[in-house]
Order: C-alpha cells, then sequence, then structure tokens
C-alpha cells in the first residue's frame, strides 16, 4: 500500500479510530451545542469531506438544525436554511430570472441553494415538484434557469431534515431523492447523563453567531482533494463490488444498491479513513459506513413468507455477515 507502515494487526486495530488533529478540531467545535453526539459529528464531518449530502431523519427537538448550522460555522462555510412547506415552489429554492423595464435586460436573483451549505428543513413537507428541484443541485453542482446554467460555488453540501412521526400533509421521499443522500443518520435522544449535562450548560452555552471556525473554506477544499488519493486496495474495491451484488441477488431485496450508492461508499471509506489519520482504507471503515449508505436506498421484497424479512435492518445485516471482508493485512 502507497505511503503506508505496516504493522502487526493488534497495532493497525489500535489506531483505527485515532481523529487527524485537525479534523478533530471540527468535531471537537461541533459538541459545544451538541452533547453527547460524537459519532454523529464525525459522520458529518466524513460526508463534509465525501461531498456527499446528509439526510438527518429524527424526531423534532433533538439538534438536527443545530447540527447542520455548527457545521458551517466550524468550516467558514455559507450557510441558507429553507423551510419546506407545501407551498414552496421550485423557484423559491433555485432562483428566478426577472425583467427590468429601466434597463430591459433579463437579471437572475439566485435562489438559497447557492450557498456552501443548505438546510433544507423538513424536506418532506414540500411538493414532488419542489424536491425535484433540488435533483439537479445536489447530482451536479449547478442550477438551470430558463435555459442558463449558473454552477455553484464548491464546496456544496445539503443537509436535509425530516420528521418520521407525523406524515399527515407530507410527501415521502421517492428512490430517486434518497439515492441523492451519502448518509441517512438519526441524532436519538440524549442518555440521562447527556440530558443532565445539556439542562446544566443552557444558561452559560454560547449562541451559535459566536461559534468561531476552525478551518478555512480552502483548507477543506484541500482535504476534501486529498480524500481521492486515500489508497483503496484491489480486495477492498472487490468487497465493495460484492456486497452490493449480494443486495441484488438477495431474495429479500426488491431493488438493491445502484452504481451509484458503490461509489458513494467507495468515497465515504476514503473521507472516514483520512478522518481518521490513514491513507488508506481498511474493512472496519467500510462495515462502519455501509449501513447509513446503503440501507436508505434499499426496497425490501414483498414475496417474501416471512414477515420478518420486511425488517430492514436484519436484511441487511444478514447481507453484510454474508460477505466476508479481506484480511487487512495481505
Amino acid at each position: 500500500m502507497r505511503g503506508v507502515v505496516l504493522r502487526s494487526r493488534s497495532a493497525i486495530s489500535d489506531t483505527l479510530d485515532e481523529l487527524d488533529p485537525q479534523l478533530g478540531r471540527i468535531v471537537d467545535n461541533l459538541e459545544q451545542k451538541v452533547i453527547g453526539k460524537r459519532p454523529l459529528m464525525e459522520f458529518m464531518v466524513t460526508a463534509v469531506l465525501a461531498a456527499g449530502h446528509v439526510l438527518l431523519d429524527d424526531v423534532p427537538g433533538v439538534g438536527k438544525t443545530t447540527v447542520a448550522t455548527m457545521l458551517a460555522r466550524s468550516l467558514d462555510l455559507t450557510c441558507r436554511r429553507i423551510q419546506c412547506t407545501p407551498d414552496l415552489l421550485p423557484t423559491d429554492i433555485t432562483g428566478v430570472t426577472i425583467f427590468h423595464p429601466g434597463t430591459r435586460q433579463f437579471e437572475f436573483h439566485p435562489g438559497p441553494v447557492f450557498a456552501n451549505l443548505v438546510i433544507a428543513d423538513e424536506i418532506n413537507r414540500t411538493s414532488p415538484r419542489t424536491q425535484s428541484a433540488l435533483l439537479e443541485v445536489m447530482e451536479e453542482g449547478q442550477v438551470t434557469v430558463d435555459g442558463v446554467t449558473h454552477a455553484l460555488e464548491p464546496p456544496f453540501l445539503v443537509v436535509a431534515t425530516q420528521n418520521p412521526i407525523e406524515y399527515e400533509g407530507t410527501f415521502p421521499l421517492p428512490e430517486s431523492q434518497l439515492d441523492r443522500f451519502l448518509f441517512r443518520l438519526n441524532v436519538g435522544y440524549p442518555s440521562l447523563d447527556e440530558e443532565s449535562a445539556i439542562l446544566s450548560q443552557s444558561d452559560r452555552a454560547l449562541p451559535l453567531a459566536s461559534v468561531e471556525p476552525v478551518m478555512s473554506r480552502d483548507e477543506l477544499l484541500a482535504r476534501m482533494q486529498a480524500v481521492r488519493e486515500v489508497h483503496v486496495s484491489d480486495a477492498m474495491r472487490g468487497y465493495i463490488a460484492r456486497l452490493a451484488e449480494a443486495t441484488r441477488t438477495s431474495p429479500r431485496v426488491e431493488l438493491g444498491m445502484s452504481p451509484r450508492a458503490s461509489l458513494a461508499l467507495y468515497r465515504a471509506s476514503q473521507a472516514w479513513a483520512l478522518l481518521h489519520s490513514r491513507d488508506y482504507v481498511v474493512p472496519d471503515d467500510v462495515v462502519r459506513l455501509a449501513p447509513l449508505v446503503v440501507k436508505h436506498r434499499l426496497i425490501l421484497s414483498r414475496s417474501s413468507a416471512d414477515p420478518r424479512a420486511h425488517l430492514l435492518d436484519e436484511v441487511f445485516e444478514g447481507i453484510l455477515r454474508s460477505i466476508p471482508p479481506p484480511p487487512l493485512l495481505r
């Protein structure tokens, strides 16, 4: 492996979770406002490094929007928030061209997607027509209005939130939209000790506006480029390909991983390795990230006689266990 000093299996395993010092400062910064969710913060930073979008799917009040806002401030990124409602129009997101009688010219007025980080709050409450307006933006990093294409300034990240409990008046995201998200994450409730810490810090908590960035945009772009240089061995590429094939051939799965999903898992594994101070991917990276990358892209079969086959977690865990990972050392 390029640039890697091989050590014993135990020595490598002991360092798999050591964060890169500079990237670790981002995680520490995020924990100022969201206590006890360090794994979530690591996944959010991984998504940024991999140039991927995130769907935060959880109940109200657990800090979904706060996480996204803190991420933007920690990285000195421009941030815009869209409150998704049923009457929201595609042009409210992408922008609109307006004719000015004085100059007799058309002028493009950019929408809120023209930012480094876009927060789409309660994305499932807006119409499918408006949801689809995000497709080109999330996939291509550009907006086309009245036949004119406008490129977005990198980095570009969409963090969408949705409430999985209240379904009345909502529009579930179609598979094509879900496939654009690198991760689907849950914030979760805090533990008893964590909630006590939240309450004790509430009077002296720092306002979001006072949070200082710990990495510049140019430094972030350099790290994002370095992700593509993280070494992925032939064995690891084969492992991801076998996992994708297993989801497509499983009788319990109707729609398996697409090539886009395989590429997403590949890039996320590289970003996770870089976050943890490595220039190579190990099997643990793929195993840890696969559920977050893959499960929201799968559609389970309805033809199975076993009703438990419709439990997504069980089905995917079974597929993951059926594919032996390559050895750490070869």
